[in-house]
């Protein structure tokens, strides 16, 4: 018996080694999500869906496809996700405090109507050890229900490896804080990160029917969740072997999430009933729970329509609306708390189609709010109605599920489904230059004499990615630089290029100059050429008649999901390489 159990581990061992166990993390503002597979089984794609309660530390507590990405210390110990219950202080929006640089992290509604019992950004702990914390939760917690699921054997011998999501608005810095926290986790090295839009699309167009999609369709996805609402196009560029798109326009977000929702029901229940006597949490809790699974999904925009909210404890009042603890709302009243909300969401949509400057053939809504009814009927009574409005299914979990599918394709990618061909560039993205003086061009501007080649010069911008241009993921493209210094100066050690970006939020051109604009600084690339002798470096006689080195390199560009890669080139030997922010 023992043999033959040897026999089986040794098997499956061998089996093993090629296979690889890919978990992808959908890390959400308000829920977050898991999914897995083996790269062997590439067609079995499984959503985890079983997650502790404050009652259980195990696998037995709540069934859901996600869970909300929320946290409480309670003296050294750390709850998370369902183990956090309504009442009492918690940290919860972390997840945006990696990125304080985006505009969308403050909104109207989150000033009008923040959560009571959430904890200002920074209390007793910097957003990256709450992010950490929390990937470290949902890491074990995944582990162990993989225990469940796989032989031991399988576990111990299949390497693991993680994907997360991300906004595809996110800073570089936000990027690398990402990284970092899921590393600090426990999620390893070989980490992937993509792009959180770009994942549900993957997902919402393949589970749409491929005899409905043509070559040149747009489609315009709008993941709705619980705090933020990101949107994004694609245009159809090719059907075979594999459905091809191309990005129409870049993406934009708002935070304008369903959360909203509850928050101002919360405010709405504390003006009408909130100076009852017997008005307590309870109430509350019993209340928000109603509306929360019942109210927010069955309303359609009746007006007339009534709901019956249970608020237990509190006396009978006809003129309020109570009578044997249960209050009544009005259509109109629900109307009322979904319009702010909802009005944004569709700001957002209109301003998306416009920016595609093409006919769009679909809205295609996922994410939790994204499955809302009258979420859909409003945003279809809004836009040209020859626009398909459609909720594709399993739009809650398209994210986790696309970036698995995603995850998939690079490493076995004969299981690729969909693919973005390229992206539009979100800045401009350059280097400063020498250029020949031009006295209209660079009028007022100072100038100087370059000794080397005997004209006045100027510093200004080399933009080789303009805010909008189409970027080819995995393609490399060189551009090639020139710098050169008199020989009586020794030989340099290291020829650096520092890298340069436009945010250029107005839309008013990419800036000529460094010093005007919004251009900020990006990275450095160094080449370190000590190890070349000085006399293997070209020279060349200058006008003035002084020798001088003459070093010519290129910059090599590769664009990915959720990040890029510049690497400095001389000789055809890669000198230097910096991973950056998403274009």
């Amino acid at each position: 018996m023992d043999s033959a159990n040897s026999d089986m581990e040794k098997m499956a061992l061998e089996e093993g080694a090629d296979r690889k166990l890919l978990i992808a993390v959908d890390f959400g503002t308000t829920f977050s999500g898991v999914a897995w597979a083996q790269t062997r089984r590439p067609d079995v794609q499984t959503i985890i869906i079983q997650w502790p309660d404050a009652t259980s530390g195990g696998l037995e507590g709540i069934s859901s496809d996600k869970v909300p990405t929320e946290l409480r210390y309670e003296g050294s110990e750390c709850k998370w996700g369902f183990q956090v219950d309504d009442f009492g202080a918690r940290h919860q929006w972390f997840k945006l405090d990696l990125d304080p640089s985006q505009s969308r992290g403050v909104s109207d509604l989150s000033r009008r109507y923040p959560d009571q019992h959430a904890l200002p950004p920074g209390y007793n702990a910097s957003g990256e050890k709450l992010c950490t914390d929390y990937l470290t939760a949902l890491r074990k917690h995944t582990e162990e229900v993989l225990k469940h699921k796989l032989p031991q054997s399988i576990l111990k011998s299949t390497p693991i490896e993680y994907i997360i999501t991300v906004p595809a608005v996110w800073s570089d810095t936000a990027q690398a804080k990402t990284r970092s926290c899921a590393e600090a986790a426990g999620m390893g090295k070989q980490l992937m990160i993509i792009s959180e839009p770009e994942a549900a699309a993957i997902y919402a167009l393949h589970a749409m029917d491929p005899h409905s999609i043509k070559i040149g369709d747009t489609f315009v996805l709008c993941d709705a969740g619980g705090g933020t609402v990101d949107l994004i196009s694609y245009t159809v560029s090719a059907l075979k072997p594999i459905l091809q798109v191309e990005e129409a326009a870049t993406g934009t977000g708002r935070l304008c999430g369903s959360t909203f929702l509850n928050r101002i029901f919360n405010k709405f229940l504390v003006d009408k009933l909130g100076l009852n006597e017997e008005w307590d949490e309870e109430v509350v809790e019993d209340a928000m729970k109603r509306f929360e699974l019942v109210t927010k999904k069955a309303f359609r925009g009746n007006p007339n329509e009534e709901f019956v909210i249970p608020v237990p404890g509190l006396a009978d009042d006809p003129a309020q609306g109570v009578r044997r603890g249960k209050f009544r709302m009005t259509g109109a009243e629900v109307s009322a708390i979904f319009e702010p909300v909802v009005q944004e969401v569709v700001t957002l949509v209109r301003g998306q189609i416009t920016a595609t400057n093409k006919q769009v053939k679909a809205v295609l809504l996922v994410g939790g709010f994204g499955q809302n009814a009258y979420l859909r009927e409003t945003v279809r009574a809004s836009i040209d109605p020859s626009i398909e409005v459609m909720q594709p299914p399993n739009g809650w979990t398209a994210v986790v599920r696309g970036a698995l599918m995603k995850g998939l394709s690079l490493l076995e990618p004969t299981t690729a489904r969909v693919k973005v061909a390229s992206r539009s560039a979100r800045k401009h993205y350059g280097t400063e230059r020498m250029a020949k003086y031009d006295a209209v061009k660079h009028a007022k501007r100072p100038n100087y004499w370059d000794t080397y080649d005997g004209e006045y010069k100027v510093n200004d911008m080399d933009w080789f990615i303009r805010k909008g241009d189409p970027v080819t993921e995995d393609k490399s493209f060189k551009r090639q630089y020139h710098k050169v210094w008199p020989v009586a100066e020794g030989h340099n050690k290291a020829v650096s290029q520092d890298l340069l970006m436009s945010q250029d939020p107005d839309n008013t051109g990419a800036p000529i100059y460094k010093d005007s604009g919004d251009v900020r600084y990006l990275a450095r690339l160094t080449a370190d050429l000590s190890c070349i002798p000085p006399n293997d470096l070209a020279q060349k006689t200058g006008k003035d008649g002084r020798q001088y080195y003459s070093v010519h390199y290129d910059i090599e560009m590769t664009y990915y999901s959720a990040h890029t890669k510049y690497a400095m080139v001389y000789k055809n030997v890669k000198y230097d390489s910096v991973t950056v922010e998403y274009v």
